[in-house]
């Protein structure tokens, strides 16, 4: 893959087009914006599995993610969340490394008399889960089906990506994602979240964080393997004595879609800050103009009727 990317690097990325009479310049830029460009060819689907057996924490996944894609700073705030200083999904946070620390009774270890904690007083069912946290890529995306300017769409790569030029920064979308992944620029006002490094995977390199990634927690390939992949996984977990190894978002449920970001995960979803059972707000959508139309048809018979009966 080095190889790949020093020869992406080194190879010419735009083409220069042929140089035109002015008249025809001049009718390219009156027509052109009324143009529809070609379709890209659709290409496999491209997705992310996360082991998060094998997440140690380290944020290279972070670090990776916004040096790549430019992202500013989110400033330098002390959470006290344990090692969790960026505490959520942002516009300028497309990674989140969680940390979620479960003791005994759940109560930490108390400190000794130099205010240190000591390893050999550790209960044996302390444990750290840890999680990089990430868009989703629904399959059916309901922030796709909330936006009204079409400026989220499925790429040729069947991941979720958000056009900023075509977003107007209603926040519908941002209502409408379950997992709280999309959030709006305090500075442009548009909507962001992860591209699952489209950019990337147009010249056929692995996105940022999979690659940063020192212990291949984070998997990038296409959604049929990494499915069969994680199912092996879970199988040896099983096996190894580890009975609550399952996989989060890999299939369909009754409520919602399966996800092309997906998660190997040892606890229940909820531990992670994950729904149990996301639901598509668009499942209430038919309800919803039923109720409406009902409403609206009770608003006008009732005046018309007191018209009616008592108007003459």
């Amino acid at each position: 893959m080095a190889s790949r990317e020093l020869e992406v690097v080194h190879s010419p990325q735009v083409e220069t087009p042929p140089s035109r009479g002015p008249l025809s310049a001049f009718l390219d830029r009156l027509i052109g914006p009324f143009h529809r460009g070609a379709a890209p060819e659709r290409k496999p689907a491209m997705g992310f599995y996360t082991d998060t057996t094998v997440c140690i924490g380290c944020k290279a996944c972070e670090v990776a993610c916004k040096q790549w894609n430019q992202l500013p700073a989110d400033g330098f705030a002390w959470t006290g969340n344990s090692y969790d200083n960026t505490g959520e999904l942002s516009a300028t946070s497309w990674r989140h490394v969680k940390f979620v620390e479960q003791f005994a009774d759940h109560q930490p270890p108390e400190p000794t008399g130099n205010g240190r904690v000591s390893l050999h007083d550790q209960p044996h069912d302390v444990r750290w889960l840890m999680m990089s946290d990430v868009c989703k890529h629904c399959v059916a995306a309901p922030c796709q089906q909330a936006c009204p300017t079409g400026a989220i769409i499925h790429n040729e790569f069947a991941n979720v990506y958000i056009q900023p030029d075509i977003c107007n920064g209603c926040g519908y979308c941002v209502a409408a994602c379950p997992f709280g992944v999309i959030t709006r620029s305090t500075l442009s006002g548009h909507a962001h979240k992860c591209t699952l490094c489209y950019d990337r995977q147009k010249d056929g390199l692995v996105p940022a964080c999979a690659k940063a990634c020192p212990t291949a927690s984070i998997q990038f390939g296409p959604i049929d393997e990494l499915r069969e992949r994680a199912r092996r996984r879970v199988e040896e977990l099983h096996r190894r004595g580890v009975p609550g190894a399952r996989m989060y978002g890999s299939a369909p449920t009754e409520t919602y879609t399966e996800l092309h970001s997906f998660y190997l995960l040892v606890d229940r979803p909820e531990v992670y800050g994950l729904p149990e059972a996301p639901f598509n707000p668009w499942l209430h959508m038919l309800g919803d103009y039923f109720r409406t139309a009902i409403a609206g048809a009770v608003t006008l018979a009732v005046p018309l009727a007191a018209f009616l009966l008592w108007g003459a």
